[in-house]
């Protein structure tokens, strides 16, 4: 009987502990249940539907999936996105590398460089948007100056849709202190006995870096790989800015700033065509799932931890 009433008492301590702890997560449970899970299930709803905010949802089945694929700008779009995905992320992920490298360093002044590197991601992305776009004006701008004082041609950044692009990889590189510091800290991490090891057996500098510096940050670059990726296809207020504020239509000149995220902002509250950007946002969500479990699937061979052999 009295084991019976501990056993009782232990499951009723426990009941009070799990209400309290419920208590105390409750604000974020519903948060999560009415502005994170119930927006997702009704998209997914209004991705079957022709739906415009004033009437209501007409179920449509794949109409919206359908019409994607007869979409050119929403080709466009997801093409424009893709570029500045291989074109700006991957470059920009191996210059932020580069710069945690020297960074690492052991030189005089060493936080005054990592404190100036750092620096221009605390600024907003459309405040450092407005501040390139003046620097790369192609009348009175700082970099066309710069090209001209050395005899290079001065690139219309803004309004040549061979420039464009270009220009937004461009300010990417500005803004890379966030994985520079990221990138810093794994390096820090990086055992010296290794190094020591490698430079008795006599490796070079090279050796050194392929065999022991990128196994070791791996999981690093495994993690900003896969939030780069995400980060990529949701590329948005830069594109958006450089085309609102130079007086051109939304997606700049001949839509070579279309990304996907602006068409899909487009649709739902310019068109307020929502059933639509629903679908576009599915079909946004599969590419980029797609897309990690292939990075997962292949981090097998590429991505070490501390107790692999």
């Amino acid at each position: 009987m009295s084991s019976l009433q501990a056993n009782t008492g232990i499951k009723s301590r426990e009941r009070k502990r799990l209400l309290i702890g419920l208590l105390f997560i409750s604000p974020w449970i519903f948060g999560f249940l009415v502005f994170q899970l119930y927006p997702i299930i009704m998209s997914l709803y209004y991705s079957f539907t022709e739906y415009n905010l004033f009437n209501a949802p007409e179920w449509v089945g794949l109409s919206n999936y359908m019409e994607m694929t007869k979409d050119a700008k929403m080709y466009q779009s997801l093409y424009n996105t893709i570029f500045i995905t291989i074109f700006g992320f991957f470059p920009q992920l191996i210059y932020a590398l580069g710069i945690a490298l020297l960074l690492n360093q052991s030189v005089k002044g060493l936080s005054i460089y990592r404190t100036i590197y750092f620096l221009p991601t605390l600024v907003p992305a459309v405040a450092s948007s407005l501040l390139w776009m003046w620097l790369l004006n192609a009348q009175y701008g700082l970099i066309n100056q710069a090209l001209g004082a050395i005899g290079l041609p001065e690139p219309n950044w803004l309004l040549d849709a061979n420039w464009t692009k270009p220009s937004l990889i461009f300010m990417g590189f500005w803004g890379t202190g966030t994985t520079t510091i990221m990138y810093l800290a794994a390096l820090q991490e990086v055992p010296k006995m290794y190094y020591e090891a490698a430079s008795i057996d006599g490796a070079s500098r090279w050796r050194k870096f392929w065999h022991i510096t990128l196994p070791a940050i791996s999981p690093m670059t495994f993690f900003l790989i896969i939030m780069g990726l995400i980060g990529s296809f949701q590329y948005f207020s830069q594109g958006y800015v450089f085309a609102d504020s130079s007086g051109q239509a939304i997606g700049g000149p001949s839509n070579s700033i279309l990304f996907y995220a602006i068409y899909l902002f487009q649709n739902a509250f310019v068109f307020l065509k929502m059933g639509y950007a629903s679908a576009m946002a599915w079909l946004l969500f599969v590419v980029v799932l797609i897309l990690t479990l292939v990075v997962f699937r292949s981090s097998g061979k590429w991505v070490f931890y501390g107790g692999d052999k």
